[in-house]
């Protein structure tokens, strides 16, 4: 096989980890010998060990002088775990393909040097671009400190993304709603404007996709901004699996403050820029609680003072082919643009269809 193939197999344990290391990178690793794979490995949850550790051990005593295929740079330093280069170089790996360096400052091109330093031949850029889709998000976050921005919404074929009443249930079909559930595995918040929790009451859950539904702690956080602390106490959100947290204006009412607490939420006081939360330094305080990828689900007042404040990395619109019509239906808010030379443009462009809805995703350009 070349070995592009053994790189191509390390990507698809890499996805494996995805939504379930933070703030660790998710990475998948192979182990090579005589053309065949001894041993294979994906990244655990923070504390517990890398995905070369997991393949090195699967491959025992063959992975002396055998080949590594991993999709970041390994680690050259103690954090929660010992570094992976000494594992590697006493397990006595010949060479390593690396399909992307880490931009971690701790490890940024260290690893590849104590490789080398130890006889142990690298090859670096093998499936760079694929390797670096995975971990988006992880080196948004390890670059700059704040999470990476997902915003996700449905919306008919004349631009609305709620009705009149603020009714979205459904715009998409089942196709499209079961890959937004597979998503919300991946990221590790999902947040919400309190308008959506009054009009659709949702669960913000994953469901469906093995690993994280029924186990509270792999849930992802939820995530509710309410300037004024307005979710009803009745919620859905407030039922388990998984934590919430509710992000108001400071300060807020001690009484309505005590209810939410005493129904299992955390409740995040943060200062106010017209009489809404200042959503650049929500962002500063996820990050330092290593939240890493933030899925935003609606609403359009939520969405418009992302975009405006061109805090969003990424795009994934549902369209539906349905029209909902009338001026007061709900469409992505916030202040806008007054010239189309100013707007907001996506690159890498992707478009699937699924069932009678389409996905457009892509990039917002910087």
């Amino acid at each position: 096989m070349p070995p592009q193939h053994y790189m191509e197999c390390a990507l698809s344990l890499a996805r494996l980890a995805m939504g379930y290391t933070r703030p660790n990178p998710a990475v998948g690793a192979v182990v090579v010998k005589d053309g065949l794979i001894v041993g294979m490995g994906y990244t655990q949850p923070a504390g517990s060990d890398h995905a070369e550790i997991m393949a090195l051990r699967q491959a025992g005593d063959k992975a002396r002088d055998a080949t590594m295929y991993v999709t970041l740079e390994p680690c050259a330093h103690y954090g929660r775990t010992p570094p992976c280069t000494q594992a590697i170089s006493d397990a006595g790996i010949s060479e390593v393909y690396i399909a992307l360096r880490d931009p971690n400052p701790m490890v940024s091109g260290r690893g590849i040097r104590r490789l080398n330093e130890r006889g142990i031949k690298t090859y670096v850029g093998m499936c760079q671009q694929k390797a670096y889709e995975i971990n988006e998000a992880y080196i948004k976050y390890i670059t700059t400190g704040l999470p990476f921005v997902v915003a996700k919404f449905a919306m008919s074929l004349d631009g609305k993304i709620a009705t009149k009443t603020g009714d979205s249930k459904w715009i998409t079909k089942d196709e499209a709603r079961k890959y937004a559930h597979a998503l919300r595995h991946t990221v590790d918040a999902i947040m919400v404007g309190v308008n959506t929790i009054v009009a659709d009451n949702p669960h913000l859950t994953a469901k469906g996709c093995g690993g994280k539904s029924g186990t509270g702690k792999m849930q992802p956080r939820r995530l509710v901004v309410d300037s004024k602390g307005r979710v009803p106490l009745n919620a859905h959100i407030f039922e388990p699996p998984g934590d919430v947290l509710l992000a108001v204006a400071a300060p807020l009412d001690p009484k309505k403050k005590e209810k939410f607490i005493r129904l299992g939420a955390e409740v995040l006081e943060l200062p106010a820029r017209e009489n809404s939360i200042d959503i650049v330094e929500l962002l500063k305080v996820l990050g330092k609680r290593e939240i890493v990828t933030v899925l935003v689900e609606g609403g359009g007042k939520l969405l418009g003072s992302l975009f405006d404040h061109h805090l969003v990395d990424k795009v994934l619109a549902f369209i539906s082919p349905v029209i909902i019509g009338g001026y007061e239906a709900v469409s992505i808010g916030g202040n806008g643009i007054d010239n189309m030379a100013k707007a907001l443009r996506l690159s890498r462009i992707d478009i699937k269809n699924l069932g009678d809805d389409i996905l457009v995703s892509g990039y917002v350009e910087r």
